[in-house]
């Protein structure tokens, strides 16, 4: 914890905290520590229960992702206040585990709009991974009724799955645009020059594209 302190910079909080996380750790530092430390599953454990975000960042990148219970998981999803505390969570730890499935019909139904973003994630990825047994139809069917309503996480992991839908799967690609289109989630979004938009036709488009270049 001293040495997460001592690396506390005030532009990089200022930067973060902008994005909703309230620490001051550049990320490069946080994983380099990471990478000295290697994995350790007991200090992980301690430095989420410290509550304190760079504190959990770092215990994410130590811990071992298939340690973990599900009802741990659980509870951490519910705990994880930030968002990239959330999405690493999501990204570095249950993605990982053996439970992930599990975890994500059972947080995809959630009625805390947070806790159902991190089902829509693990969703995208099985979407892009492993599609067999999904219903990508009816993902879509309710991407079309709830996307354009729902808070802000769960509309981005909303549309990052329609994304995903139609850049992998090229039977439902023409509806996945339609659904973009008539949304209009994201559309006006701020993208760096070099980057690609977060508006889902158009990612699409860009994806499909890379891939037919290849």
């Amino acid at each position: 914890m001293a040495e997460l302190a001592a690396l506390e910079d005030p532009k990089a909080r200022q930067v973060n905290e902008r994005h909703g996380d309230d620490h001051g750790v550049n990320l490069g530092k946080l994983r380099a520590l990471a990478k000295r430390l290697k994995t350790q599953q007991d200090l992980a454990c301690q430095l989420w229960q410290t509550g304190d975000t760079a504190a959990r960042l770092l215990a994410l990148l130590v811990c071992r992702p298939k340690a973990f219970a599900r009802d741990e998981l659980d509870v951490m999803l519910r705990e994880a206040r930030t968002p990239k505390v959330h999405d690493w969570l999501v990204t570095n730890v249950v993605k990982k585990n053996p439970h992930a499935e599990e975890l994500r019909v059972a947080w995809s139904a959630d009625p805390d709009p947070v806790v159902a973003s991190a089902g829509w994630a693990l969703t995208a990825e099985r979407v892009a991974k492993k599609p067999e047994g999904l219903d990508l139809a009816a993902l879509l069917d309710v991407i079309e009724a709830e996307m354009k309503d729902a808070p802000d996480r769960l509309q981005w992991a909303m549309n990052n799955c329609l994304a995903q839908i139609g850049i992998d799967h090229a039977e439902h690609r023409a509806r996945a645009v339609d659904i973009g289109e008539r949304l209009a989630v994201l559309k006006d979004y701020p993208t760096s020059p070099g980057c690609t938009s977060p508006y889902a036709p158009t990612w699409i488009a860009e994806m499909v594209r890379r891939q037919q270049d290849r």
